[in-house]
């Protein structure tokens, strides 16, 4: 470890690798023991407590300062794996402050609040071909499956442990077609109902589920299946408990020292993001989790709070915060080219995920809300008036190319009485149905990686309540259990058309057949790639056709490879069973010189399939 190297970075606010100085790390010193490393520039006094000194009560271990950096270390030996420990702070005015070690790599499980002694580089692994090939997916089917750790499945009152999870969601993820899961966060955290994004310990794998070597043969697993693991983030901001970041020698740290600022609107604390220290302690979490864990990718949350001060347009934007994010992208990026870089923002800041060289924020993709509301709003409304909402189904597609987006129905839409996905859609039982299996068929067909919280392919009606599983009791009935069968398939055959994904973010791969049927609230549109041309057709009213004519890219046989109302979908069986070949337009005005006749069923949403001719264009 290169020391001087690591604090001299540190105060710079450009390093990604604090953790191998900070923290609780394994040596020989003369003997085995521990070094403990802290940052505390304000304190007056900092030393070791813990289970091997009964907490003080047998001596303390006093810390060294290192000169003028702020920065304390000491030795102790014989301190074994699993030890729990804190740092004993005298703050300036002579107050002693119990704080857990804001670097640990493992902690006691709540409502403990002590850090643990574990050596991190004892994980096994056996990825590297999964590391070699592995790439940000521009180009790549990327499916996503959403989960909150603590309420997939449940043993008994308790929550899956990670080896549970590699037994059973592993399988369940690769059955049903997903490409990746993302795990809401999994840092430490005090208060279950935060979901892990009232984050305490940075660098700390929560013990609610298990241990750290536990986690790591869970993403080892992932990989071996060709599962990638994506990881939530807030660097935004933290709890305010005792034993945490906040006024950690008692000053303020870690958050802003004017308490305006440092207040969040979640009852938690702004990270100060001007602070060079802050900047490579967060910086050094994210390329934590990359390098020592193998995840794939890290989803950043709020990144409007990041942008703007306290997500306020009005309050101007955050130029210390903006500097952070991009450097933070900028550095991860460069030592990790094939990691996914993901922004959760709700705002319209432009070039989120434009390159930092070229003035951008530095993300590979952003997740598109925009489309999220427009989208849900629309399903929602009576059809009968769709027809003044028209547009929001078409708009997504006039600022789409302007940023790599995600299409995300995460668990954000299933919670704080919005009702979940299947229940937002406007009708009664039956026609809730019908519309989002058209829901999906359009999210799967747009432009754009795809996102779904754990529950929305069962078409669950309960909200997400984190103290509860999922209603895995719902298979057993037969609308459900096929409603499950349909997200399977449209996962499957996503991954079997490249022309669905290999140019999400090139605007030659989607054409509008046609965008401005408001009176019958008809979509049409297609994908294409080399070889072939994939139609999406939506009818958004109960009205069906029998004969409806749809404008083709190129004379052919098109067949129907998916539709919504398939009674295998439960659906009402009115489908085109037989490949349907083209015919020459008959209006001399028409947008193309080839039509199909269909049959499109009330709600139905379909996918018609032609191989390209041989240098055809359209």
């Amino acid at each position: 470890m290169d020391q001087e190297r690591i604090i001299e970075q540190f105060h710079q606010g450009c390093c990604i690798d604090a953790y191998r100085l900070f923290g609780a790390h394994f040596a020989y010193e003369g003997c085995e023991g521990v070094r403990f490393t802290v940052y505390a520039p304000h304190a007056k006094s900092v030393s070791v407590i813990g289970s091997f000194n009964d907490w003080g009560n047998e001596g303390a271990y006093y810390m060294e300062r290192t000169g003028f950096t702020g920065i304390w270390s000491c030795f102790i030996g014989g301190v074994q794996e699993w030890d729990s420990y804190k740092y004993r702070i005298e703050d300036r005015n002579g107050n002693y402050l119990d704080k857990a070690d804001p670097y640990a790599f493992y902690s006691e499980t709540r409502p403990m609040t002590a850090s643990k002694v574990y050596d991190i580089n004892q994980l096994e692994w056996h990825d590297h071909k999964w590391l070699e090939k592995r790439t940000k997916g521009f180009d790549k089917p990327i499916s996503i499956y959403e989960v909150y750790a603590g309420g997939w499945k449940r043993n008994g009152e308790y929550p899956y442990t990670y080896d549970m999870m590699r037994e059973n969601l592993i399988p369940y993820v690769k059955e049903h077609g997903f490409t990746h899961i993302e795990m809401m966060p999994l840092n430490e955290y005090p208060f279950d109902g935060s979901w892990g994004y009232q984050a305490n310990g940075y660098f700390s794998l929560t013990s609610r589920y298990g241990n750290p070597t536990e986690f790591a043969a869970f993403v080892d697993a992932c990989h071996k299946e060709g599962i990638g693991v994506i990881m939530d983030m807030v660097p935004v901001h933290f709890v305010k408990d005792a034993h945490g970041l906040r006024l950690f020698d008692g000053e303020p740290l870690y958050e802003y020292q004017k308490q305006s600022d440092a207040e969040s609107e979640w009852g938690t604390l702004n990270f100060n993001l001007w602070s060079e220290e802050v900047r490579s302690f967060l910086m050094s979490a994210a390329s934590y989790w990359i390098s020592i864990y193998h995840i794939d990718g890290i989803r950043i949350d709020a990144v409007s709070n990041l942008i703007y001060w306290g997500g306020n347009r009005d309050r101007g934007t955050n130029e210390g915060s903006l500097d952070f994010i991009k450097r933070f992208n900028y550095y991860l990026n460069k030592e990790y080219p094939s990691v996914m870089l993901i922004a959760e923002d709700s705002s319209d800041y432009p070039k989120v995920t434009a390159p930092t060289e070229d003035g951008g924020l530095g993300f590979d993709y952003k997740w598109d809300l925009g489309w999220m509301n427009d989208t849900l709003k629309y399903y929602a409304t009576d059809p009968i008036y769709r027809i003044w909402d028209h547009n929001k189904l078409t708009f997504s597609m006039a600022y789409f190319y302007s940023e790599r987006f995600i299409m995300p129905l995460s668990h954000d839409e299933n919670v704080h009485g919005k009702k979940t996905i299947v229940d937002r859609m406007w009708g009664n039982y039956d026609q809730k149905f019908s519309q989002v299996r058209n829901l999906y068929a359009y999210m799967f067909a747009h432009p754009g990686k795809k996102l779904n919280f754990m529950g929305n392919e069962l078409a669950s009606f309960r909200e997400f309540d984190e103290e509860k599983e999922l209603d895995w009791f719902l298979l057993e009935y037969p609308r459900h259990d096929s409603f499950l069968r349909y997200m399977t398939d449209l996962n499957k055959i996503y991954l079997a058309h490249p022309c669905l994904y290999e140019k999400d973010y090139d605007y030659s791969s989607f054409k509008w057949i046609d965008a401005d049927n408001k009176e019958q609230s008809i979509f049409s549109f297609y994908r294409e790639d080399e070889k072939e041309y994939l139609l999406c057709v939506m009818n958004l009213t109960s009205a069906s056709y029998e004969d409806f004519v749809l404008g083709v890219p190129q004379k052919g046989t098109y067949t129907e490879i998916l539709n919504s109302e398939k009674d295998i979908y439960d659906g009402c069986n009115m489908c085109n069973y037989e490949p349907v070949k083209s015919v020459a337009c008959k209006q001399a005005d028409a947008k193309f010189a080839n039509e199909i006749h269909i049959r499109i069923a009330p709600f139905a949403a379909i996918w018609f399939t032609v191989k390209k001719k041989k240098g055809h264009n359209a």
